[in-house]
């Protein structure tokens, strides 16, 4: 399930133990990146203060778009599945897919496409952002604020994307059951086929 080993749930401690509590009683079972945070659990509730903080002036539709675009650009298959499936919640499921074709769906107003554009190309490279690119989403109506929190949506993703990566956290087995042309398309790095302690799979290749 990972790189590293993690602390079964019979052996963890008391806040261990009260974390993947949380976890389990919000999804349901417990996902495997809680039990790579196992060694610090504290982390996990610094996490969950960035991502309040950090969403808590927008709202839900645009924070998911900042994430899955931020995700799918970084690469992760993980976080591209699990915010996909959030953002079908405000864009069909072909929109979606459009987005992680690269496209830009109908749907989105012409704000969201300068985000998308701002978003894409900060996780690509945020040293390529350039005065200009800032510039196009005042254009459209967002506030100095507002393009300040959609930089730090799209940071923290990076953190998070990164720290499950290198340390090979798989997709959850709901993840697999999702329809067939969706979570392929949006498994843009690790394969859903992925094992972490099995034979080595090629990053990319789909199931």
């Amino acid at each position: 399930m990972s790189f590293i080993d993690t602390i079964d749930e019979a052996d963890a401690n008391e806040e261990v133990r009260a974390m993947y509590d949380r976890q389990s009683s919000f999804y349901g079972f417990l996902p495997n990146y809680a039990k790579v945070f196992s060694h610090r659990p504290e982390c996990m509730k610094l996490w969950a203060d960035l991502q309040n903080g950090v969403r808590r002036h927008m709202d839900r539709r645009r924070f998911e778009l900042i994430t899955f675009v931020a995700a799918h650009a970084l690469r992760s298959t993980l976080c591209s599945l699990a915010h996909g499936k959030a953002l079908a919640k405000y864009l069909s499921q072909e929109d979606v897919l459009r987005l992680a074709r690269g496209e830009f769906p109908d749907s989105l107003s012409v704000a969201e496409v300068a985000i998308v554009m701002f978003t894409r190309k900060m996780s690509r490279n945020a040293s390529d952002i350039v005065a200009t690119d800032v510039e196009r989403l005042r254009e459209h109506g967002l506030s100095d604020a507002e393009v300040f929190d959609v930089a730090a949506v799209a940071a923290a993703r990076a953190f998070w994307t990164k720290v499950l990566e290198s340390l090979g956290v798989e997709a959850d087995a709901p993840f697999h059951d999702m329809d067939a042309e969706f979570k392929h398309t949006l498994a843009c790095g690790r394969p859903l086929s992925f094992r972490a302690h099995g034979a080595a799979v090629t990053a990319g290749v789909l199931p």
